[in-house]
């Protein structure tokens, strides 16, 4: 059994179709309430460390698709750390498809996420996760969903994951805010983490979803609760505070900000895309966004405070552009044992992206670029290379 009966998207739509989305809308609803005590929560857990430096600066790291089983490839590992090194942030986000299938017990499904984690939690390094659409592939034999993996990762003391909101689709859909270098108890900077979930159910309204992509999308509830809670940030603060959102899954703004528009697909389109909106890195796959479009770009562009949305899922996509004055972007595949590029390249393109955050007055400049396995003398080998778990604290031992 699982340690929660799972609750998925494809429960909700297949269980109420369209009717079951409309009623779990927060606004104005105890939801909304319950939603401001956990991130009121959230963020008291991750005040200790969420604060920008004496010199204005802080820095996140986002690791994606780490996402390998107990018997994780030691490269991962390697990678993760060499960063970790080099770059001294302030905090890590793995974004999303953390762990995938292939761990057979309760376990096994420890040892996965304390592999990737364990070098955070060992420097003392603040971190959070997002959920993807593998993380729960291991479902079946390990009993263990996403709800259960959410005990796990806050049992570690360096988590800031908020625990989930009653009313909103997702697990721990999470929002931090950081401290201020210069005034005491003033919120400079926020970061939304949500869970973009799986995949599309099997069928709405009794038709299938065949020609149109089956991956999961940002629900409605989720875009109203990050427009409630920003309302309510900026409230609170005076002003509206700048901020990154992550997720998993693009949203469709990402390829039409590549293509240069909605129904392009030649070159000459993707060379105009790339003039308009500044954009650098490559494209080695198509965008994977789910079948609807889920609004929460419009309602970024309405807040105006999510200067950036940065996701993972497409392994070999790291480009980054301006798309009408917010940032989307990709970081790379980090984990060695998921795909890559083809052949000999495999493991060319393994990484993380950094972001440099930098506090002057009110406002908060953003600089951001992918730091490559390649450049940190890690075996690129087109193999694989299972490591020995990693020994579990005794803390996660007990959980």
């Amino acid at each position: 059994m699982p340690d929660r009966l799972p609750i998925s998207r494809r429960t909700v739509l297949t269980a109420g179709a369209l009717g079951a989305l409309g009623s779990a809308l927060p606004i104005g609803t105890t939801a909304a309430a319950a939603a401001d005590t956990t991130v009121a929560a959230s963020t008291a857990k991750a005040a200790r460390g969420l604060r920008f430096r004496a010199d204005g600066t802080f820095t996140v790291v986002q690791f994606n698709d780490t996402q390998d089983d107990e018997q994780t490839d030691r490269r991962t590992v390697e990678l993760i750390e060499k960063v970790l090194d080099q770059e001294q942030p302030d905090l890590v986000v793995i974004n999303g498809d953390v762990i995938t299938g292939g761990c057979e017990t309760r376990l096994a499904v420890k040892q996965a996420i304390n592999n990737v984690v364990w070098p955070m939690e060992s420097r003392g390094i603040p971190w959070a996760v997002t959920y993807g659409n593998h993380d729960e592939d291991s479902l079946p034999q390990s009993g263990v969903d996403e709800a259960g993996m959410l005990k796990i990762y806050r049992s570690y003391e360096y988590n800031v994951n908020a625990e989930n909101t009653r009313g909103v689709t997702g697990t721990s859909n999470t929002l931090l805010t950081i401290g201020s270098s210069a005034k005491k108890n003033r919120e400079a900077f926020a970061l939304w983490l949500l869970d973009s979930g799986r995949y599309a159910p099997d069928a709405l309204a009794g038709q299938d979803f065949a020609g149109y992509p089956t991956w999961d999308w940002v629900r409605m509830d989720q875009v109203a609760w990050y427009r409630e809670q920003s309302q309510r940030l900026e409230q609170r603060a005076g002003r509206k505070v700048p901020a990154l959102m992550f997720l998993h899954i693009a949203l469709w703004e990402h390829r039409f900000m590549w293509w240069g528009g909605v129904d392009t697909r030649t070159e000459a389109d993707a060379a105009r895309g790339r003039a308009r909106h500044g954009i650098v890195g490559e494209r080695n796959e198509d965008e994977c966004p789910g079948p609807f479009n889920s609004g929460m770009f419009n309602a970024i562009v309405e807040r105006g405070d999510v200067k950036g949305v940065f996701v993972g899922h497409d392994h070999v996509n790291d480009y980054m552009g301006d798309y009408y004055g917010v940032l989307l972007g990709y970081a790379p595949g980090t984990g060695f044992g998921a795909y890559g590029l083809d052949g000999a390249e495999r493991n060319r393109l393994r990484g993380g992206r950094v972001f440099e955050l930098t506090e002057s007055g009110d406002q908060v400049s953003i600089a951001s670029r992918v730091v490559y396995a390649k450049d940190l003398g890690i075996d690129l080998t087109a193999d694989d290379q299972p490591m020995e778990p990693l020994p579990l604290a005794p803390r996660q031992q007990r959980v």
